[in-house]
């Protein structure tokens, strides 16, 4: 006999669940209250690019940094003061992913199937789980770049207002793409089963186009993610190349600066990565392969890069684990993108250009976005470059460099602390100890 259970219900299993193992304060802190909590750092990196100050408070009131101040200061000197003892620890702001899909982290044959077997429920509750993962990992905000159905729009609003634990969420809904193109769901699926796959954000033609940022626009959305090549995981054989006439992509991107929304640009081939800098992209997504109009346009646009490489661990994990994972249309393409992969970011990074750290977690898995750190690293960045990607970088990227991306007054108090000392050793990122978001605790390992 099956149970059914109300939107209520759900909602308050969901977060029973979801909340249950959390430090208390992440339940019961309320901002406005005019409390304060001292973080007690042993070093602090709280202005990426600069030098990590030694032993210090960070001062936190209201769900933000209200002071920065050397040495250990105790509760004597703030009557009431909770103090958090971080001495032992390396303490930096909260991680920024600004490539993510929080909906799921299936892909290949198990993917598509999902697409038919799970409902919109499900896929809701896959999301919750993989927001607190990836926050429970020291990503205190993501930019979600693509989803059906709402869910991760919901999603926001919740971990806003702390229901749920989650990470800060930049969305963008539905992504956009021409028809057959990297966003249409409708590609894999039979004649029959076709028309019934809902396909309102494709588009063809520049009016077309136009309707189409309109309507994710009007669903209110944070940004606006578009395809103008290919990618690797559509199940069509047509190549990774450019897949968008220039009247489209500018028509998509002169309409959400219209509304005042960055574009996001999945690309991979040169020719489509520089048809979307010629029409005033924001960012670039994986831009797996550059040539010199690439960086001199990225250097001219002064768009963000962000190069996605921990995709590879995600098709190389499923592979070792089921060499069938893909389908024959499909694993040409992921051969080649695990054989390319940081070739761009070598050329990037002495070029001076502009890098946000993304890691395109759902096709990797959520909770180990700072795997994307070593790879980086791997390929030209240091490790202090590469905090600063995810950092005061990805805080920009995401229109939110007022806010987050480093620890100064005025800023939310998204706080990390790890063992190690990650800018010796990036690795060390790996395994946060302890979580703040906007004041509140998630996680205190001792």
């Amino acid at each position: 006999m099956k149970t059914i259970l109300t939107g209520a219900v759900c909602a308050v299993a969901l977060t029973a669940a979801l909340t249950g193992a959390l430090p208390a304060a992440a339940q019961t802190a309320a901002p406005g209250t005019g409390a304060v909590t001292l973080i007690q750092a042993g070093r602090l990196l709280d202005q990426p690019g600069r030098a990590p100050r030694g032993p210090s408070t960070i001062v936190v009131r209201d769900g933000k940094v209200a002071e920065i101040r050397d040495g250990f200061v105790d509760a004597s000197s703030y009557p009431g003061a909770t103090v958090v003892d971080q001495r032992e620890r390396f303490v930096l702001p909260g991680l920024i992913d600004s490539h993510v899909h929080l909906v799921s982290d299936l892909a290949g044959q198990a993917g598509f199937l999902s697409e038919i077997t799970d409902n919109l429920p499900v896929h809701a509750y896959s999301a919750a789980m993989n927001a607190r993962k990836t926050l429970m990992a020291g990503f205190t905000t993501v930019r979600n770049l693509g989803d059906t159905g709402g869910v991760t729009l919901a999603l926001r609003e919740e971990t806003a207002a702390h229901r749920l634990p989650g990470p800060r969420i930049i969305d963008a809904g539905n992504s956009i793409s021409a028809t057959s193109g990297h966003m249409d769901a409708r590609l894999g699926f039979n004649d029959d089963f076709r028309e019934h796959v809902a396909h309102d954000n494709v588009c063809n033609g520049a009016e077309s186009c136009r309707e189409a940022v309109r309507l994710q626009v009007g669903r209110g959305v944070d940004v606006i993610k578009i395809a103008t090549t290919g990618g690797v995981n559509s199940r069509i054989g047509a190549g990774l190349g450019a897949q968008m006439f220039d009247d489209e992509a500018k028509a998509l991107i002169d309409t959400a600066h219209l509304y005042g929304k960055k574009v996001a640009v999945h690309a991979h081939g040169a020719d489509g990565i520089n048809l979307a800098l010629r029409m005033g992209a924001d960012s670039i997504e994986h831009g797996t392969i550059f040539d010199d109009e690439t960086l001199q346009l990225l250097r001219r646009t002064r768009a963000y890069y962000v190069p996605t490489l921990s995709t590879v661990n995600g098709y190389t994990e499923r592979l070792a684990a089921d060499p069938e994972a893909y389908p024959p249309e499909v694993l040409p393409k992921i051969q080649w993108r695990i054989s390319i992969t940081g070739q761009s970011l070598q050329r990037a990074v002495p070029a001076g250009v502009r890098i946000a750290f993304g890691t395109d977690a759902g096709v990797s898995k959520h909770g180990r976005n700072a795997d994307e750190f070593e790879l980086m690293v791997k390929n030209g960045m240091t490790p202090a470059t590469a905090i600063e990607a995810a950092t005061v970088n990805a805080a920009d990227l995401l229109g939110l460099a007022d806010e987050v991306g480093s620890l100064e007054p005025g800023k939310r108090a998204d706080v990390i602390a790890v063992a190690g000392d990650p800018l010796s050793d990036v690795t060390t990122l790996k395994t946060v100890a302890f979580v703040m978001r906007d004041g509140r605790i998630y996680k205190d390992e001792r």
